[in-house]
């Protein structure tokens, strides 16, 4: 049975990409030889859902269910902005930039959670919480490498970055290469479109 990695995401704008880039680029020289996987701006998107692995012959109710859930919602915006780290800025694990929606997205989010646990993907156990995903510490970072992250955090302002109209939500496929993930839109669900 052939199997695809895959996720449903919201896209960003190249403006915002950019701006992704140079935040990440500011991080990266103040963490110079601290063990941290970052996170190509090209492959940033808002994850509503992560799916794992999806059976291709899934695929097709897969599309018809989000499309279902996904255009009863009207377009909406949110802005990016701000820094921070799960599970805290003291006990870094993954360092993200912050999103802020309206609660469409939230409503959204949650419908897309209850439609993928139907079709039996587990449901997440933690709260929705939008970010933006640009680090990943390793597990080999000492104590010092999570002291100068936990600084750097705390004295690091990252302002407006921009903001994203959203008129569709994407089903991506991750396929996991030895120089990162790749990822590729497989299916675009619109939202409600304008009378």
């Amino acid at each position: 049975m052939s199997v695809i990695r895959a996720f449903i995401a919201i896209d960003l704008t190249s403006e915002i990409r950019t701006c992704l880039d140079q935040v990440i680029g500011q991080l990266r020289k103040g963490l110079e030889g601290v063990p941290i996987r970052w996170v190509p701006a090209e492959n940033i998107h808002l994850t509503l859902k992560f799916l794992g692995d999806v059976s291709v012959s899934n695929l097709d109710m897969l599309k018809k269910i989000l499309q279902t859930e996904v255009s009863s919602h009207n377009p909406f915006e949110f802005s990016v902005g701000g820094l921070g780290a799960f599970p805290s800025v003291r006990h870094p694990r993954v360092l993200w930039i912050g999103v802020e929606a309206p609660p469409e997205l939230s409503v959204i989010q949650h419908g897309i959670e209850l439609a993928m646990e139907r079709l039996g993907y587990q449901r997440e156990d933690k709260p929705f919480s939008p970010h933006l995903t640009v680090g990943r510490v390793s597990r080999n970072a000492t104590a010092k490498d999570v002291h100068s992250i936990s600084a750097l955090l705390e004295t690091t302002r990252v302002g407006f970055l921009g903001a994203a109209n959203v008129t569709e939500i994407h089903l991506y496929r991750s396929e996991l290469k030895p120089s990162g993930a790749i990822y590729s839109q497989i299916y675009t669900a619109a939202l409600k479109t304008g009378e």
